[in-house]
Parts: C-alpha cells; structure tokens; sequence
C-alpha cells in the first residue's frame, strides 16, 4: 500500500496495490498489518455504510468525548472528501484537507481522531464505506458549518442538498474543539 500526503500531515491518502487481470481486480481493502506500517495502528470497533444522491453534502460531523478516527473509501461513485483539524493545540487548527475518492481510483483516507469529517457526493449516486475507531455516541456528535467561512472550504459540487442537521451547524468559532 502506497502513501501520500496531504496538506495536514497527520490526514493521509493511502493507495492498495491493485492486482487486475481480464478477469477484473483484487485488492485488501484493509489490513491491520500493513495499515500499521504507515502509522496508523489505531483499533476499529465499526464499519458505516452510507448511500448519497449527486450532490448531497454530509457533515462536518465529529464526536467531542468519543472522537473517531475514520478510514474512508467511496466503493461506488465518486465523493469529494474533507478532514478539518479541530485540535485546538495543533498549528493547523482550522485548516482544511481534501481528497477525491472514488470507486475508479480505490483511494482511501485516513483522518484521525481530533477532526471533522465531510463530504459532498460528485456523481449521480454514491456509496461510502468507513471504518471508526471509537462506536457512534450520538449524545456526543456536533456538526459545523459546512459553509463557514472561517474555514473556507471550496466545495467543487453544485448547490450542496443537506439535512436538517448539517444547515444547523455551528461556526468554527462557536464549536467545541478538542484540546
């Protein structure tokens, strides 16, 4: 599995090694060992499937007393994919991240505890698979503003559809942060 880097250097893309033939391809979409020789060496405790329509934005969602940590594929369509640092110590507190994932290019992107999580579907339909290291505590999740301009997130979708939810999002500056 190759590594590449984004902009925040604890978020990462990773890239199985892709075996095709005629037949048509096998890849490990995960595995503990080799995850753990890039340096991620956290436990998943849940796996979340998710189905979106074109342009339907989802987040940006984190869990304050049970942060997860998220590995991402998108197995079907394409998403685009964002990790905003919400470490209020780290020198990127506030900056953004992104990555195109999609069933074509098989990527996957890790985003560690410590961050918000959105994404906004880029073609007609999309399904998303994500492992987490921490089991969903709704009593726990928070959601900021996938618009706000704190942050400056250039969304490259048409007009966002969201949920109820997602439109009630806080500003960075009124969110609970992670010390």
């Amino acid at each position: 599995m190759n590594v590449e880097s984004t902009s925040i250097a604890e978020v990462k893309v990773l890239e199985p090694k892709v075996f095709s033939d005629s037949r048509g391809y096998f890849f490990e979409s995960f595995n503990e060992r080799s995850i753990a020789a890039l340096g991620i060496s956290e436990r998943f405790v849940q796996d979340n499937h998710s189905f979106s329509r074109g342009g339907v934005l989802r987040g940006l969602h984190y869990q304050i007393r049970q942060p997860q940590g998220k590995l991402i594929r998108c197995i079907r369509g394409e998403i685009f994919d964002v990790a905003v640092d919400l470490r209020r110590s780290s020198p990127t507190c506030g900056a953004w991240t992104s990555a195109v994932l999609s069933a074509e290019n098989r990527r996957i992107l890790w985003i560690p505890q410590g961050f918000a999580h959105g994404f906004q579907v880029l073609s007609a339909e999309a399904e998303v698979l994500y492992k987490a290291t921490d089991f969903y505590a709704p009593l726990q999740e928070r959601t900021i503003l996938w618009n706000d301009p704190a942050i400056g997130i250039e969304w490259p979708g048409p007009e966002p559809i969201l949920s109820e939810k997602d439109l009630a999002g806080l500003s960075l500056g009124a969110a609970e942060l992670f010390d």
